[in-house]
């Protein structure tokens, strides 16, 4: 299955920045309280990004880990070298695309991670397969992604600025559970499915009609169906501005929760 989405660097920042700011708990305390993990061990992150996960590994672990970091995507990569060089740590950051064969041999990492990332792979059962392969006996998967539940407001909001026009499929929320889960579960001896919801709670609808706006704009291919060029964006922008402050004046909070599965597999 070919996805045509490719994130932007700036997109990407906006959300993470209003998750930080308007969210009431923190994904990556609960990253870490799940995984349990051991000083001394070597993790593969796939589809790091700008480092984020390898920085907040690298940090709980004080640094007792071997960590290398693989994306895609070369503008995140340059944003990861260089805050590791600022930082001083020695993560590896690698171009790796997850839909090829990773360049490392059979069962050499302890932990395989891969956060909101795996649903953009084209062919599930390569792709973690792959996992499987470059992990040691024992080793863990630990895949996050929204599940069919995630942001409802979200897209609720969208549904009434556009007179309940279908919403396309969404690569995270309509593949993460459907298809991931079976062949994960397949494929490694057990599964864990851990929920973490998070509510973003928006005072004013600025916020929010910026967290639409970067969702949009991540890969307006997705949402061809709802525009064409910047005028047609721009024209649902404020139609969704202005049913989303309809919202907030009728219950005086826009309250949109993030839900996300985390999937940890033993091999």
């Amino acid at each position: 299955m070919k996805i045509n989405y490719q994130e932007t660097t700036s997109d990407l920042a906006t959300r993470i920045d209003i998750h930080n700011k308007f969210g009431g708990r923190n994904i990556d305390e609960w990253m870490l309280e799940i995984l349990k993990l051991s000083k001394g061990i070597k993790i593969l992150d796939v589809g790091c990004g700008a480092g984020k996960q390898c920085f907040s590994f690298y940090n709980h672990l004080n640094g007792q880990a071997e960590i290398t970091g693989g994306d895609v995507n070369e503008d995140l990569l340059k944003q990861a070298t260089e805050e590791n060089q600022k930082r001083g740590t020695p993560i590896k950051f690698i171009h790796l695309d997850f839909n090829k064969e990773f360049p490392f041999p059979d069962n050499s990492f302890d932990l395989v991670s891969c956060c909101f990332a795996i649903y953009y792979a084209e062919d599930v059962p390569f792709t973690i397969g792959q996992m499987h392969r470059v992990l040691k006996p024992g080793g863990q998967l630990f895949t996050t992604g929204p599940m069919p539940e995630n942001k409802q407001l979200f897209y609720d909001i969208i549904r009434e600025a556009t007179n309940n026009k279908p919403i396309p499929p969404m690569p995270g929320s309509s593949r993460y559970k459907s298809e991931f889960l079976k062949v994960i579960q397949d494929k490694f001896s057990a599964v864990e499915v851990h929920i973490f919801e998070n509510p973003l709670t928006f005072q004013s609808v600025e916020p929010f009609v910026a967290y639409t706006r970067a969702s949009l704009s991540e890969d307006r291919r997705l949402w061809s169906s709802f525009f064409q060029g910047k005028d047609e964006f721009e024209i649902i922008m404020k139609k969704i501005e202005e049913t989303a402050a309809r919202r907030l004046e009728k219950e005086g909070k826009l309250v949109m929760t993030k839900v996300v599965g985390g999937f940890v597999a033993t091999k």
